[in-house]
């Protein structure tokens, strides 16, 4: 057995790996890699799972969710071009690399980016605080929950400006009010299903208002909006699966379910961390992920030792990214607590 700790595409259910296995044999007669996305089979693919969205975070009315495509990355550009206002100056915490990015394609669209609190003087292991926000910006932008470097946003911003947030890795991992957001984006491919959709939950009331005349059909969130999410063929099996890992979700007890076995395995692995002197972690431990556990060896000769402990005991993908080194286990909603506990047994056996 594996033990799949890596940082994207996602874990799912194997529930959901098996339904959708059926489906590319058999979907209504056809398989779902070949179906239309116009038929009525998919159009009710589609509303089923924004509808399925909504239902899972509570989202209130007056919001529109739309599966598009091209990934967070995407997003950053898509976000600066729609929710530019009068001022065109915008405000950015850079708490890593995709925050990072972010700021870079707000720059490239001709904003005044306004980098109002950023971690990077200690690479990226700690949350900002105590910064403020200047009165004149068009909205706030943050990443939730940093992949790379091991933080998380345990409290968003305050603020009585738009405030977007890229979530993509930590989405449906706890309950979060969305009414709080101008928009959420995120790409599937962590908690919501394969690697091909991107999320946006965006509020209705910013559709169409953004000062920039030049967006691109594509990029400009009311053309998809206006389509319901078909203005072009959307990924239709990212979609397919999306809905059914939701239905799962939504079947076993919703985000507040998973907001209890995501802090039962968090915990489980960092009070190995915290006791075991062989490990340490990267990050400010008020700004741990639940998500993503970065540590390190405190003895480095010892690597070798405890790089065949854990690929002799199935784990895999717990490689840490080379702007951090060390170690890095990614533990999405489908990892299950039993491979947290392999894990961990595995780091008590190293000497």
């Amino acid at each position: 057995m594996k033990h799949n700790f890596g940082a994207g595409p996602c874990i799912l259910p194997q529930e959901v790996f098996k339904e959708a296995a059926e489906a590319v044999l058999d979907f209504n007669g056809l398989s779902i890699l070949e179906v239309s996305h116009r038929s009525a089979d998919f159009v009710a693919v589609m509303d089923e799972a924004r509808e399925n969205v909504k239902k899972a975070l509570n989202v209130p009315d007056g919001y529109t969710v739309l599966f598009l495509q091209g990934g967070a990355s995407l997003g950053f550009i898509i976000t600066a071009f729609n929710f530019a206002g009068k001022n065109k100056k915008v405000a950015y915490l850079n708490t890593g690399t995709w925050a990072s990015k972010a700021i870079k394609e707000a720059e490239k669209v001709g904003l005044d980016v306004d980098v109002v609190a950023s971690s990077e003087d200690n690479n990226f292991n700690y949350i900002p605080k105590n910064y403020s926000i200047p009165d004149d910006v068009d909205y706030v932008h943050f990443t939730s929950n940093n992949t790379i470097f091991g933080t998380q946003f345990h409290a968003f911003p305050e603020t009585d400006k738009p405030l977007i947030c890229d979530m993509s890795s930590d989405i449906f991992s706890k309950p979060i009010d969305v009414s709080k957001f101008a928009m959420i984006y995120a790409g599937a491919q962590k908690n919501l299903g394969p690697a091909g959709a991107t999320l946006f939950i965006v509020k209705d009331e910013f559709l169409g208002k953004s000062t920039i005349s030049t967006i691109p059909t594509y990029l400009d969130l009311a053309t998809h909006a206006k389509k319901d999410s078909m203005f072009n063929t959307p990924p239709v099996f990212s979609v397919f699966v999306a809905n059914l890992n939701l239905r799962h979700l939504i079947a076993g007890g919703g985000v507040e379910a998973m907001k209890k076995k995501n802090t039962e395995k968090a915990t489980l692995l960092y009070n190995e961390i915290d006791s075991n002197p062989l490990f340490e972690g990267t990050t400010a431990n008020e700004d741990r992920s639940m998500m993503n556990v970065t540590f390190k060896l405190t003895d480095d000769s010892k690597k070798e030792a405890f790089d065949k402990l854990w690929n002799d005991a199935g784990v895999i993908g717990l490689k840490g990214h080379r702007s951090v080194g060390g170690y890095r286990a990614s533990m999405y909603n489908a990892l299950n607590v039993e491979s947290v506990q392999v894990l961990v047994e595995t780091m008590k056996k190293l000497k």
